[in-house]
This record gives C-alpha cells, structure tokens and sequence, in this order.
C-alpha cells in the first residue's frame, strides 16, 4: 500500500509514520519543508519509501505527476496560532490543502486531514456545528475555511474525505514546536530549569490552574487516524478525550513522574503548592478576550462512527510523557 503523509516530520505526523511501520507500512512517501533541520530526527527510527519537500511535492500535484496513493494523510499545516502573516496562512493551510483535495478527489483517494479544535473559539459549544465555530486567530480561520469547503463538497464526493479537528494533542516528538509545544513539554523544562512549574491564578471563573482543556495524547491521535484508514466514512469529527482537565492536573502529573524519577514520592496539589513547586502568576492583560479557558470535545460523532477505543487520561498520558521525555532528553 502506498501511503502519503504531509507534515510528516511534524509532531502528529511522525508518530502517525511511527504507528504505520508499526503495522507492517513502509512504502510511505513523507512530506515535509526541513528548513529547520532539527525535525529530521522525528523520522530518524521510521522506514519510508521516498521524502519530498513540501514545494516539489505540491508542484508534482498540480501538474498531475505523481503517481496515484492508497491514502494521503495530510497533517501539515502551519500550526503556529500566534502567526500573523495571514497570506502566508491562508496559502499554506487552505489554498494547498484544497489543491490537495482536488487531486485526491480526481484520483479517488481517501483523504484524512487535519483540522483544529480552535475553530470553536472561546466556546462554549464544541460539537461539530456551524453555529459552534467561532475562530479567534488567523490559523483557527483557516481550518474552519478549508472544513466549509469539504461540507459542501461532500455530498458529490468520489472518495472518503474526512476532517480531525484535534484538541490539545501532547506527546513524544513535539521539541521542535519550540513556543507552541504542548503544556506537558513546557512544565518538564519548566520544572527541571526552575524547580517549579508555572500557572496561570484564576480567571474566568476558575480558581488557581484550574482553567481547564481537552488533553490528547498524540498516541490517541494517531488510532483514530488508523481507525479511518481503515474505515473511512466521510465527514468532519472532533479529536478529544471528551473530558475537560484542568491545567493542575497536568503540572502535578507533570510535578510527580519527575519526583518519581528522583526517587521521591508524590504530593498532592496542595502540597505541591504550599511547596511552591506549583506557582501561580498573574493571568496576562495581553490574553483577555483571546484564551480559551475551556474546551471539551464532543465526540458523540467520532462514537457514532466506530472509533470505541478509550482515551487515555491527563495523569496516565502526562507520566507517559515525562518518562519519555527522560529517556530522550539530552
């Protein structure tokens, strides 16, 4: 079978080549732009068949010279929500994704793409609905532009599209994300630098860190995009938990698995506090209006569509990590 993966160097990306050679897949052609040369090193332990870069490879499609796949599984994206180059946005995250589709629609591809949970904003709905989607930055826009395009087309599609709008995704092969790496990734620097792990006091609503996200390990990700290569059924589906934890969770997890691997035992939130390994700062001026405080994924659709496996929670997934991350760590 061959497979193709955009971003594949990318955080989502690697772990997704890294879990098809784990199924016996090596005929993969991975995607990516390694300008920043470090992400090499995400695919280091992965078999693939070809590498293209992400300018020779979108080239090839629109002139229709490459030769057809079984699957594209298209996870790059520019994912840095702070990014204010709006063109360079639009062009990389819609124009390139919708070029993508055309191709894998003339072909009758099964196309797996990924969308974002920050097309519902500040919420409070986030179930799979136009009325729910409020963007607050230029990267959520430009998902939720692209998911309207593929709502419209579907009726007439000739091949399985299918749309994964992740939420708070964590987990092992994120470094290079620098700034827009997971919580769990910047609380295990935070704490092994610093000897604490920063919040955020209560806003809101929400006491201290307990301003609250759906948390998803990278490996849950990656099942469900398994699941719809090997049952595509069209449509767009929320990528979460379901559960909405808070930041406090995290950081103890985060707190504790390293404690742990000092030979100490663990705490409780609030012993964590009183010993300020947990601290809690001012929440930013510069942020009000524009954070999201909460988001919990609807997933009746992604039930409903025969994804059953259980999603790994905040404390499990945090330890995983932060092990992981100690193995790995230079």
């Amino acid at each position: 079978m061959k497979i193709i993966v955009t971003g594949a160097a990318g955080f989502i990306g690697a772990n997704l080549v890294r879990a098809l050679n784990e199924r016996g897949a090596t005929d993969i052609v991975a995607v990516d732009n390694l300008t920043r040369a470090e992400k090499f090193r995400n695919l280091a332990d992965c078999e693939i068949a070809d590498y293209l870069d992400k300018r020779e490879f979108r080239e090839l499609v629109q002139r229709r010279a490459l030769p057809k796949p079984d699957v594209v599984f298209h996870q790059g994206a520019c994912s840095d929500t702070m990014e204010s180059d709006g063109r360079y946005m639009l062009d990389n995250n819609y124009r390139c994704s919708l070029e993508l589709l055309a191709w894998c629609q003339e072909l009758r591809v099964p196309y797996v793409y990924a969308s974002s949970g920050s097309v519902y904003g500040l919420g409070p709905g986030f179930s799979e609905e136009r009325a729910h989607e409020k963007p607050l930055n230029v990267y959520g826009y430009s998902k939720f532009l692209f998911d309207q395009v593929v709502r419209r087309m579907l009726p007439g599609a000739t091949a399985p599209v299918v749309g994964l709008r992740y939420f708070n995704v964590y987990g092992p092969r994120e470094s290079h994300k620098g700034r827009m790496a997971s919580v769990a990734f910047h609380h295990f620097n935070q704490f092994r630098a610093e000897g604490k792990v920063k919040l955020f006091e209560g806003s809101h609503g929400y006491a201290n860190g307990e301003q609250r996200r759906d948390f998803i390990h990278v490996d849950d990700a990656v099942r469900v995009n398994l699941f719809f290569q090997d049952r595509p059924a069209s449509g767009i589906y929320n990528v979460g938990t379901g559960r909405a934890q808070p930041f406090n969770d995290v950081a103890l997890a985060v707190v504790n698995t390293l404690r742990e691997s000092a030979g100490q035992g663990p705490l409780t939130l609030a012993h964590a506090a009183e010993q300020r390994l947990i601290e809690y700062v001012p929440f930013p001026e510069a942020l009000r209006g524009k954070y999201q405080a909460y988001t919990q994924a609807d997933v009746t659709r992604l039930r409903a569509a025969g994804f059953r496996d259980p999603m790994t929670s905040v404390e499990h997934g945090t330890a995983a990590y932060v092990r992981w991350l100690l193995k790995h760590a230079g």
